[in-house]
């Protein structure tokens, strides 16, 4: 029996750990019983089991093979896991699930968690998560097995064990990534010439700049699209003209997440203009649980936003033009752009990256294995597949000289033959930990496919 508790052990470590960061608690067994399946091998678990073992600390006969496999740590793992509630309302979770985005998901996850026919689990996952939700037990593993609406669930252990080698592949690599890259950096300092920073200004502290504040109420007609902008600027000398920095904000965000780093940035005489991007904002997500909107964002934002920045600088350089705003005078030829997530996506192409739908589609299958199967961010980037066939302008905009970006998402929504267009100076900032947007697949790599000299 020790395949058996093996499989099983490695299974749920990899759904259990995996899917919430996905937002939600996904379930392993089933309402009767849950057969785990690997290839001609079948293993059942009755869900009454995995209850008395969670409420009562017990361990019956059916439960007794595998855990005769797993640790004490481990088990202690999965009773906790079991009747750990998720604070989630059912409209919340409804709305979600009936999104394009959640959509998506339920299929990726109907892989693995399937129905007592073999079949895609979509349907009886988005069933089960809603009932245990509206449930007065609340969302937990244990209460979406009960609601489960077969009597059995087949988990597919040979797609759950892609998936759990996918994690484990990817978070080696990036551990040996992350080394490469700390040797690398060492080696270049010793052979650079030591900078006195003593001499340079400490960009940590406020700079010496004053700065007022102006929100920007603009409206691009041509695409029915309003939004707001808060520009901090600098007092402007007579000759020179003020640098330029625009910020993009990531899903669910808005322009007063980067209020305090506009703030510092224009207290070193920048002028920074701060972005509502409405489509995919934190209003939003509101208008997505009131029930006014039916999508986390539409597809239509990978084209809109980069819009969003590029109108706002046509703004300012009629406001320059015009010097009908005590902000004139600004440097609108080499601007700067700061992104987030999805607003690194935005500045990205901006710069010149170009949408790459064949690369897109083919990873938005999910069934070619490989390290795309932990990427959670590649959900939504497959939200621009739905929009692939409208009508889709240029959105380099030449004004952009230069991009910073932050956990952004590129890997697949330009590809190398996309991210090789980007010919101005880039930096990509990435977290070895970051769940969603995995800096190996999403910052690392990319990185390697610009080929401007600059980067």
């Amino acid at each position: 029996m020790a395949i058996n508790g093996i499989y099983l052990r490695r299974f749920l470590g990899t759904v259990f750990s995996s899917l919430p960061i996905a937002l939600i608690a996904m379930p392993s067994p089933a309402a009767e019983r849950v057969i785990f399946s690997y290839g001609l091998l079948e293993f059942p678990i009755p869900v009454a089991s995995l209850e008395t073992f969670a409420r009562e600390g017990q361990i019956d006969d059916h439960l007794a093979p595998y855990a005769e496999e797993t640790s004490p740590e481990e088990l202690e793992e999965l009773e906790e896991l079991l009747l750990t509630q998720v604070e989630l309302s059912h409209v919340t979770l409804s709305q979600f699930l009936y999104s394009s985005l959640g959509e998506t998901l339920l299929r990726y996850l109907g892989e693995l968690i399937q129905t007592d026919s073999r079949l895609n689990g979509f349907y009886a996952l988005r069933s089960a998560l809603v009932l245990a939700a509206a449930d007065p037990e609340g969302l937990t593993v244990l209460n979406v097995l009960k609601q489960f609406p077969t009597r059995t669930i087949h988990l597919n252990g040979v797609q759950a064990l892609q998936v759990a080698e996918a994690f484990t592949q990817l978070l080696q690599q990036t551990d040996q990534m992350v080394t490469l890259i700390e040797q690398q950096a060492d080696t270049e300092a010793a052979a650079t010439r030591p900078v006195d920073f003593a001499q340079l200004p400490d960009l940590r502290q406020p700079g010496p700049f004053s700065w007022q504040t102006e929100t920007l109420k603009l409206y691009d007609r041509s695409r029915d699209r309003a939004f707001e902008v808060d520009l901090y600027s600098p007092p402007s000398p007579s000759s020179t003209p003020i640098p330029v920095l625009a910020i993009s904000h990531g899903l669910g965000a808005n322009r007063t997440s980067f209020a305090e780093l506009a703030q510092h940035l224009a207290s070193h005489g920048f002028a920074v203009a701060v972005l509502d991007h409405p489509g995919s904002s934190s209003q939003q997500l509101e208008n997505l649980l009131k029930g006014t909107v039916s999508e986390v964002f539409e597809p239509r934002e990978f084209i809109d936003r980069p819009k969003d920045v590029s109108f706002l600088l046509d703004e300012l350089q009629r406001r320059n033009q015009t010097n009908a705003s005590p902000h004139a005078h600004l440097n609108l030829e080499q601007v700067g752009v700061i992104g987030h997530s999805l607003g690194g996506y935005t500045a990205l192409a901006l710069a010149g990256a170009e949408l790459d739908f064949g690369r897109l589609r083919a990873d938005c299958t999910f069934d070619r294995g490989g390290l795309h199967l932990a990427n959670l961010s590649l959900l939504l980037q497959c939200v621009a597949l739905n929009g692939e066939n409208e009508p889709h302008p240029p959105l380099w905009d030449q004004r952009v000289q230069a991009v910073f970006t932050m956990n952004s998402i590129s890997g697949s929504v330009f590809g190398p033959s996309g991210l090789r267009q980007v010919q101005v100076p880039v930096m990509l900032v990435a977290g070895s930990d970051d769940s969603i947007a995995p800096a190996l697949l999403e910052q690392i790599r990319p990185f390697t496919w610009l080929t401007g000299l600059d980067n």
